[in-house]
């Protein structure tokens, strides 16, 4: 064997050494990038949720109480004319009250008229599903985000996954942990 050939097959070892280190390096580089950028993309659909569960839960909040409140207007104004009819001492003292709770009942009956089956039971029980609903859906998305963390940091912590993520400046990200006013019972007011 020549000397000429000798060198061309170390050159070409060489060249397919170099080819084979470069595609791990450009295969390594990618696949952080596209761990970071999913673990980005997790982080703002969790985000999404916190905003749903920040603009939703509020309005309904104040929906419900709405609706309450006029319920517990009109069976007020009921209770009230008929413990007034019963106070009353004087014939037109029992007139006035009479008439004050034919107006709480007409009052009732528009309303169950307008809503054959009055409305706040229901309300509450909406609330309650969008509250489940909500919490579950952030719960899911905060689920698929610390596991986008948790492949990303495993990645990193591997030997070449250090080098590939140096080389792309990409750091471990943070896992979603809740704090400790979030670990106590949740409070809906009314």
């Amino acid at each position: 064997m020549s000397a000429g050939r000798i060198l061309l097959m170390v050159f070409g070892g060489l060249l397919v050494l170099i080819l084979m280190l470069g595609g791990c390096v450009y295969s390594g580089y990618n696949q952080v990038i596209e761990m970071d950028e999913a673990v980005k993309s997790q982080w703002a659909q969790v985000e999404n949720q916190l905003q749903r569960r920040f603009e939703l839960i509020p309005n309904l909040v104040n929906t419900v109480k709405g609706v309450a409140s006029q319920e517990e207007k009109i069976y007020l104004g009921v209770a009230n004319a008929r413990k007034a009819y019963f106070q009353a001492q004087s014939v037109n003292e029992k007139a006035r009250a009479a008439g004050g709770f034919e107006l709480a009942l007409s009052r009732l009956l528009v309303l169950r008229e307008t809503y054959p089956q009055l409305k706040s039971d229901q309300s509450f029980l909406k609330l309650q599903d969008q509250l489940e609903g909500t919490e579950n859906r952030l719960a899911v998305e905060r689920k698929r985000y610390n596991d986008g963390v948790r492949v990303l940091n495993t990645f990193i912590r591997k030997l070449l996954g250090r080098l590939y993520a140096g080389l792309a400046g990409v750091e471990q990200a943070e896992y979603f942990e809740i704090g400790e006013e979030a670990r106590a019972t949740p409070k809906v007011e009314f």
